[in-house]
């Protein structure tokens, strides 16, 4: 009797550990799409992890520190307020991925995209099954999504040098909302990358950071009026 009385005192801190232990949870959590086609749908994995960070410290928001991954045909997606696209090749959306997205954006999700550099075409393409009625447009520079808590009065920030192109920032409008916004010829995604995967300038990699959280605060946290720019005040270099 008493060897069995001092093995369950032995037990109850244990348990009174594990009754205490509670899951922690967080107001948003946002995914990255494991998409078809043969696309590097991976590329950049510490991006996303970087710029949630950069979000929590400097805007307090509350975002899982973990990116989730979400097929374009599954019904978890819409589990997510924000779902992240990224690569440098093809991309593909079954008839039956398109619808899912369609209804996905239309119930209140959103795209964000960045070209990678080399998957311009096959998005063009695909996000046309999802929308065939609407077309990528470019936001002038007094849209809110550039006049967040950061401010862009030029629009999207140079990242990387490609084709020597200047950065654009295209949208797709539904019902007057924004449900995509496009980074193209910018390269967001790799100035989110830790400091020493390209060795960024220190400016370049704060610029895209900043970027990026404006982007987040503009979808999940409603969105702001623009300060500053008008419309058509886009000028290129």
């Amino acid at each position: 009797m008493k060897r069995f009385f001092l093995l369950f005192l032995l037990c109850i801190p244990v348990l009174s550990f594990k009754s205490e232990r509670k899951q922690t949870t967080y107001t948003y959590q946002i995914a990255r799409m494991k998409y078809r086609g043969g696309g590097n749908w991976y590329v950049s994995p510490t991006s996303l992890p970087n710029l949630i960070n950069f979000c929590n410290k400097n805007l307090g928001m509350d975002i899982n520190p973990q990116e989730g991954l979400v097929e374009p045909g599954s019904p978890e997606i819409f589990n997510y307020p924000l779902v992240h696209i990224s690569g440098n090749g093809n991309i593909s959306f079954s008839g039956d991925e398109a619808e899912n997205l369609r209804n996905y954006l239309i119930a209140g999700g959103f795209l964000e995209v960045n070209d990678s550099y080399g998957m311009d075409s096959a998005f063009r393409r695909e996000i046309k099954k999802v929308f065939p009625e609407l077309n990528l447009v470019e936001l002038p520079f007094s849209h809110p999504i550039y006049h967040q808590k950061y401010d862009f009065p030029n629009g999207l920030p140079k990242v990387h040098e490609h084709d020597g192109k200047r950065p654009i920032g295209f949208g797709l409008m539904y019902n007057g909302r924004l449900v995509c916004f496009y980074n193209y010829d910018a390269d967001l995604g790799d100035g989110w990358e830790d400091h020493d995967v390209y060795n960024d300038p220190p400016e370049s990699h704060e610029k895209a950071l900043e970027m990026g959280a404006n982007i987040l605060q503009y979808v999940l946290m409603g969105q702001m009026p623009a300060r500053s720019a008008t419309a058509g005040d886009n000028k290129k270099p």
